[in-house]
């Protein structure tokens, strides 16, 4: 039989709970469950006035940012929207059916000001980083670091020209600043400069178009995938070496926590950042050594000649010496003022008589080797530990394969290498709290469970 509405009208009031609307299975419940921002307040406390009309809760944007990283939703106009008429995220919110929903506005005035300037986007990540260690999903043994790059918001069409106008913009206010600050250690010039956004890097996908892009850097524990520390830098292979220094460093200053292996792709396998790990960290290091030495012509490469580390030489397939001086009072072993490469050469006459002069160097009247001055450093990670370890390697490409295909986050929003940081900062946060959402049961607050 057909239904009809026969009321003649609606009650006026209505009486209802909001937390019984929303189901037990719902993301946001479960995440809600290891959410804890109690001590925001007291972070942000020293940047708002006294006096004055009262601000828009901290705690409340931060928890709409969640909803939006959470969830893909990309546009803060939109997020306002959606939690104005979704009961669900209202509840997260601790928002009633009455209560306004700040504007869109807000966020962009507190991310430029008191938010950056207390870090707190970065103590939130701690605190979720925290309640993850205290649920008990973190090994602690090794570490696995990569880096995935994420296109800027920046036109790839435009370049800027000597007589371009900067613009005011938030990206360009950063870049100018930098700009005015020492880098020890300057990259390449990059060969395209954008106007709207210069700190993003010129850079391309193998097989694809370039374009301006970010790199965004996650240091991940190896036992349940849990993103332990995160960095933003411009999209270039030395940038991200040196942001995987600043994220273990930061791991030992802030948690005390001492890595013990970090697992890695070539990118990390150079002879500077191996020895950084070995002999300054006491790291022990599973990734492929870059091997520069290794000749495709058919002749001997260094792998066939025998290095004596008493003597400080070289032992050639025919058994001949190469040293790096020959003459008495010219030695120096400890490679002082040589630059990171020490040169190794045999003596001519050694050379000349030789039969395998044609395997070894058919085109030079002698045979020159180098070797690194962290070549110890090379030689501890070249371990057959590595081939057991590499497969642990792929939970960092899962999160960045998860970043962008579920997270919507394979293009910027925020120009500048802060607002960089900032929106990599809330993905790894949103990840790791569907991380536990994930790995911990759902049965009531409290008592978490493995599933």
């Amino acid at each position: 039989m057909m239904g009809r509405n026969d009321q003649p009208q609606k009650p006026l009031f209505y009486t209802f709970d909001l937390d019984d609307l929303v189901p037990q299975d719902h993301l946001l419940r479960k995440i809600d469950r290891f959410l804890d921002l109690s001590d925001l307040h007291g972070h942000l406390a020293p940047y708002y006035s006294h006096t004055g009309r009262p601000s828009v809760d901290p705690e409340l944007m931060i928890r709409m940012l969640i909803i939006g990283y959470c969830l893909g939703i990309r546009s803060e106009r939109r997020l306002c929207e959606e939690v104005k008429l979704n009961l669900a995220y209202r509840w997260f919110c601790r928002l009633s059916i009455e209560d306004p929903v700040p504007d869109h506005s807000t966020f962009s005035k507190n991310r430029h000001g008191r938010f950056r300037e207390a870090e707190a986007l970065r103590f939130v990540f701690e605190q979720v980083l925290q309640s993850c260690i205290d649920a008990g999903l973190v090994g602690g043994e090794g570490f696995a670091v990569d880096a995935s790059v994420v296109k800027a918001d920046a036109s790839r069409q435009r370049q800027r020209d000597d007589d371009d106008d900067w613009g005011s913009g938030p990206g360009v206010r950063d870049y100018l600043d930098g700009l005015q600050e020492d880098d020890p250690a300057p990259v390449t010039p990059a060969k395209r400069v954008s106007p709207t956004d210069p700190q993003a890097r010129w850079t391309a996908a193998p097989g694809g178009p370039a374009f301006y892009a970010y790199s965004t850097n996650y240091l991940v524990d190896t036992d349940a995938g849990i993103i332990f520390n995160v960095e933003a830098t411009p999209a270039h292979r030395t940038l991200e070496v040196r942001a995987t220094k600043t994220m273990i460093e930061r791991l030992e200053d802030r948690l005390a926590l001492k890595t013990k292996k970090l697992i890695g792709d070539t990118a990390y396998g150079t002879a500077e950042m191996l020895a950084w790990m070995v002999q300054d960290k006491g790291i022990e290091p599973h990734v492929p050594v870059w091997k520069k030495a290794e000749r495709k012509d058919g002749t001997f490469s260094r792998s066939h000649f025998s290095y004596d580390a008493v003597n400080d030489e070289y032992t050639c397939p025919a058994g001949k010496r190469l040293k790096q001086y020959w003459t008495r009072g010219w030695q120096s072993r400890s490679g002082a003022g040589q630059g990171p490469t020490l040169r190794y050469h045999a003596l001519k006459k050694d050379c000349q008589g030789c039969a395998l002069k044609e395997q070894c160097c058919p085109n030079t009247l002698r045979r020159k080797v180098t070797r690194s001055v962290h070549e110890a450093a090379r030689d501890v990670a070249q371990t057959p530990a590595y081939q057991q370890t590499r497969r642990q390697r792929k939970q960092v490409e899962m999160l960045f394969a998860h970043m962008k295909r579920v997270l919507k986050m394979d293009r910027l929003r925020l120009r500048g290498l802060k607002g960089a940081q900032d929106e990599f900062l809330l993905t790894a946060t949103a990840q790791n709290l569907r991380r536990m959402a994930n790995y911990l049961g759902t049965g009531p607050p409290g008592v978490p469970e493995m599933a």
